[in-house]
């Protein structure tokens, strides 16, 4: 069994997190979408609501499983037996920083590939802290963020920007 691991903070997730988990849930027979906990980050959500969001997002999509994590990912790869990191890239500045962790994850568990996708043009603008900021400002958001989950996202993010 071929397990593949999707790491990202996904605060929120959005449509070109979802593109590149839908595709790379075509390429192996389990993929877990893993919602890293980095303490030297504050998100705008939690990693139980980060994950509870990818859960609705990838409901339809059977072989996604989700999960959170504050450890290293070349540990939890080898914890659960995965074989392969899926990176997103949206361009050429995502390479430099990704392809640093992809070597650095090889060092810890040599076993572990790191396969690199490329995200849909249509998506290539697209960031989770973009998406805070729209919304913060009032903006609708709805072509950024997957159906189920937009109403919940924006109005969490209002709710935060008024107890500012």
């Amino acid at each position: 069994m071929r397990i593949a691991i999707c790491p990202g903070s996904f605060d929120p997730v959005t449509k070109g997190h979802l593109d590149i988990i839908e595709r790379s849930a075509k390429l192996f027979d389990i993929v877990i979408v893993l919602v890293m906990i980095n303490p030297n980050k504050t998100p705008s959500f939690t990693a139980q609501e980060r994950a509870d969001f990818l859960r609705i997002a990838t409901k339809n999509i059977p072989n996604v499983k989700v999960d959170s994590y504050s450890g290293l990912l070349a540990e939890y790869a080898h914890n659960t037996g995965a074989c392969t990191i899926i990176k997103g890239l949206r361009a050429v500045t995502d390479f430099e920083f990704e392809f640093q962790q992809a070597l650095t994850n090889k060092k810890l568990n040599p076993e572990l590939e790191t396969m690199f996708v490329i995200t849909d043009p249509k998506y290539m603008y697209l960031s989770s802290s973009m998406v805070r900021q729209v919304a913060y400002f009032g903006g609708d958001v709805s072509d950024f963020l997957p159906d189920g989950i937009c109403e919940d996202i924006v109005k969490r993010l209002t709710q935060r920007q008024t107890k500012e």
